[in-house]
């Protein structure tokens, strides 16, 4: 086995934690997170949503089953949620140098290794995420010995990332019955399967784009990174969208886009969301839903106007977990319905925006 590269994770407190190098060797700074799934790191990784962060994998044993073919269907990869690696490094307790999966192509170190990401391991994951739950998230470079430290804390809330992510011109997927303009903020492609396996031609558009001079049935808001503030155009688009009163759905951040062209405003979690056991409860129920989420912002409740009512809500935190209009057809969730690898519970909501459109279509 070759040499493993001394490196150091060291938090804007000036706190350091040492380890050993598996990934692509290049200092790296951004901000610390952390996620919670067993298995999915194909998928996490390749999530628009983390871009400019620092991808903390609290289960120990992470690179196992290696990574899989890149094989697509519909012109989209089946095993990962976009065509590259969006997060700034990856940081893991135990690595696996051996993978085993008859679908494996290459092993996880060798896949970061070709994409320049840094991975690092030999990490006391379990301290590292208790500091993040008592001190919130936090910005942290990757620096390895022998190199300069000069480079600044990267901030990426500071920064438009969703128009980084976001794809740069329009395309069509699917020849469906149901028209869906994808407004694409940073979207994960399960969205996108999730949408042609119910009969729908999808309109992928850029996140500035005038979506309302389609024809469509209706509009899907995407997931993706950053502050929701920051994405004026999407909300001068989707606010010209109500009055037309196109059936839309928004998922994590298409749900703060849309809370903020009705009127409402978000704010910053001192944690923020970013497991995949996250229970929400559905408004008016006792119905609890396990979901998958990602995402550091949140809406708050108490602006929303008469016209708009809560969907759903974190167990929790009791923060908002999505929104819907009291009459006309728009609703939106702060976790991912679509998510890979799972939990799957609330995928039915898909089905509940195809309703919608049957209904404006008939």
């Amino acid at each position: 086995m070759e040499k493993l590269k001394d490196v150091r994770l060291v938090f804007k407190d000036g706190t350091e934690f040492a380890a050993k190098s598996f990934g692509y060797e290049r200092n790296v700074s951004g901000e610390l997170v952390f996620y919670t799934a067993m298995t999915g790191y194909p998928e996490s990784l390749t999530d628009p949503s983390y871009e400019g962060q620092i991808l903390v994998s609290t289960y120990p044993l992470i690179g196992n089953y290696g990574v899989p073919i890149d094989s697509k269907q519909d012109d989209i990869f089946n095993f990962f949620e976009s065509d590259k690696i969006h997060c700034k490094g990856l940081i893991v307790s135990d690595y696996s140098f051996e993978e085993s999966h008859w679908n494996s192509q290459k092993s996880l170190g060798s896949w970061l290794k070709d994409q320049h990401i840094p991975g690092l391991f030999s990490v006391d994951t379990r301290a590292l995420t208790k500091k993040l739950r008592e001190e919130g998230s936090t910005l942290a470079k990757i620096v390895f010995d022998g190199e300069d430290e000069e480079e600044d804390f990267y901030d990426p809330n500071t920064e438009n990332l969703v128009e980084k992510v976001s794809v740069k011109e329009r395309t069509v997927y699917g020849d469906g019955d149901y028209k869906v303009v994808l407004v694409d903020c940073g979207v994960k492609n399960n969205i996108i399967r999730c949408l042609l396996n119910r009969n729908a031609t999808v309109i992928r558009v850029p996140w500035d784009y005038d979506f309302t001079q389609e024809e469509c049935d209706g509009v899907l808001l995407s997931n993706g990174p950053g502050n929701p503030a920051l994405c004026g155009k999407t909300v001068d688009h989707i606010r010209k969208a109500m009055e037309m009163e196109m059936p839309m759905f928004g998922i994590c951040l298409g749900n703060q886009l849309l809370a903020i062209a009705s009127g409402a405003q978000t704010y910053k979690l001192k944690y923020g969301h970013r497991s995949h056991n996250q229970g929400v409860m559905k408004a008016g129920t006792e119905r609890c839903y396990i979901t998958s989420q990602n995402h550091g912002f949140a809406i708050d409740e108490n602006t929303l106007s008469p016209d708009w009512e809560v969907l759903f809500t974190n167990v929790n935190d009791n923060t908002n977990e999505g929104i819907r209009h009291k009459s006309k057809p728009f609703f939106s969730v702060q976790f991912h319905p679509e998510a890979a690898s799972g939990p799957t519970d609330t995928e039915f909501l898909f089905d509940d925006f195809f309703e919608l459109m049957k209904q404006k279509k008939q």
